[in-house]
């Protein structure tokens, strides 16, 4: 699916989102780069992104995620389509967990399929007079297609600093399990940070985040990235 493609199917959630049943949602979002874990998926160019989700009122939830992406020279896939299955627990008045499964897909090129990936995920949220804390892990045992076990640990925080203004900031590492199967650039661990502002206005939701990663690339190097998105439904 190329970029003309992936925006007719991102307007068509417009129409669905506003016509289906409660629980259903549809969001657009619009992205100066779409970074992975601080490493650029989109060859550091612009991204167009859609989500459709339902969620029940007992609690889970399934939903798909699209975004172009560019993988270099000599690789011509150009769509990452995700799958998703979960269940999310109000635990406690300030402690909630939401655990799942996602699959990431992606097209475009005559290997793309070999990408493909399960993940397995638990988020822990705590919420205090500070604001939000968050303890999230990811897992799989075939990361990007090739085999080896990986996992990616954070912890985060949100804040609010004024009605409608919120700071995130979060840090995460990302670990090859078997860095002769994966590793970047022969190391088997990175860490990323990332800083995002985030506001809402007219029903758009803006978000400017600046990140960086200690892994030497220059998909993976220091950024700021702006994004803009709106939610239909729900």
């Amino acid at each position: 699916m190329n970029k003309s493609l992936l925006a007719l199917a991102v307007s068509g959630l417009f129409m669905f989102a506003q016509t289906a049943e409660a629980g259903v949602s549809a969001t657009v979002t619009a992205a100066s780069d779409y970074t992975f874990n601080g490493v650029s998926q989109t060859g550091n160019d612009p991204a167009l992104q859609g989500s459709l989700d339902y969620a029940a009122d007992a609690g889970w939830y399934v939903g798909s995620w699209a975004s172009n992406v560019d993988f270099g020279s000599g690789d011509d896939t150009n769509l990452e389509w995700d799958f998703y299955a979960g269940q999310y627990f109000q635990l406690t008045d300030t402690v909630s967990l939401d655990a799942g499964i996602a699959y990431y897909t992606y097209h475009g090129d005559d290997g793309s399929s070999e990408y493909q990936y399960p993940e397995m995920y638990t988020k822990f949220g705590f919420a205090n007079d500070l604001g939000q804390t968050e303890l999230n892990f990811w897992y799989t045992c075939d990361y990007f297609g090739g085999g080896a076990d990986h996992y990616i640990s954070m912890v985060a925080h949100t804040f609010t600093v004024a009605e409608g203004h919120d700071i995130r900031i979060s840090f995460d590492r990302s670990t090859s399990m078997d860095k002769e199967l994966w590793s970047w650039d022969g190391e088997s661990s990175y860490n990323h940070a990332r800083i995002a502002y985030m506001t809402s206005y007219a029903g758009f939701n803006f978000s400017l985040a600046a990140e960086d990663t200690d892994y030497d690339v220059k998909n993976a190097d220091a950024r700021v990235v702006f994004s803009v998105s709106r939610t239909f439904g729900g």
